[in-house]
């Protein structure tokens, strides 16, 4: 979905209660982009406190090949009244390499038990269903659906990513 300059701000969560949100996540769905593209399946991310106070942040996924695929990097809260958006910087990686920056990982919706989150950029060109575990039940799909309308994006943008445990195929998330 291509947005129009007149489209509404992209909107975080009122509070995202950091110590929560940290821990592990699996990508359920998400808007392919260029570095994940090597990823097959079982794509994850685990998030810590840093020495700074920063965001770890631990990404991870099974490649085509079967090998294991990771990058390391850092997420720098931009925006203290919520928490909610942050800027993520992965050294080495060209155009993400500086820690510091406007937010490029906001986080749009979240389930009230933190069992899933709806995490994009300002501009909308990525996307990802986060969740806690590796498979989520219809009522939460629905849930999710609804929230990326909400957030001005449409459901067939977003890819279902393969997850041991969960979907084992890739479909536009519209359609399953």
């Amino acid at each position: 979905m291509v947005c129009s300059a007149s489209a509404a701000p992209v909107a975080p969560v009122p509070r995202l209660d950091l110590n929560r949100y940290l821990g592990a996540w699996y990508q359920l769905a998400a808007v392919p982009q260029y570095f994940n593209l090597v990823c097959a399946r079982d794509t994850r991310a685990v998030y810590g406190l840093d020495a700074r106070g920063d965001v770890s942040v631990h990404n991870s996924c099974t490649t085509w090949t079967g090998s294991a695929n990771e990058i390391r990097g850092t997420a720098t809260v931009t925006d203290p009244a919520t928490n909610a958006q942050l800027h993520v910087s992965f050294p080495g990686v060209p155009t993400q390499d500086h820690r510091d920056g406007p937010p490029n990982y906001i986080v749009t919706a979240l389930a009230r038990d933190y069992s899933w989150a709806l995490v994009t950029d300002p501009a909308r060109v990525s996307g990802f269903v986060l969740s806690r575990t590796p498979a989520l039940n219809s009522a939460q799909w629905q849930a999710i659906r609804a929230a990326i309308g909400a957030a001005g994006e449409s459901s067939c943008s977003y890819l279902t990513s393969p997850t041991s445990g969960g979907s084992e195929s890739v479909a536009p998330l519209c359609s399953t």
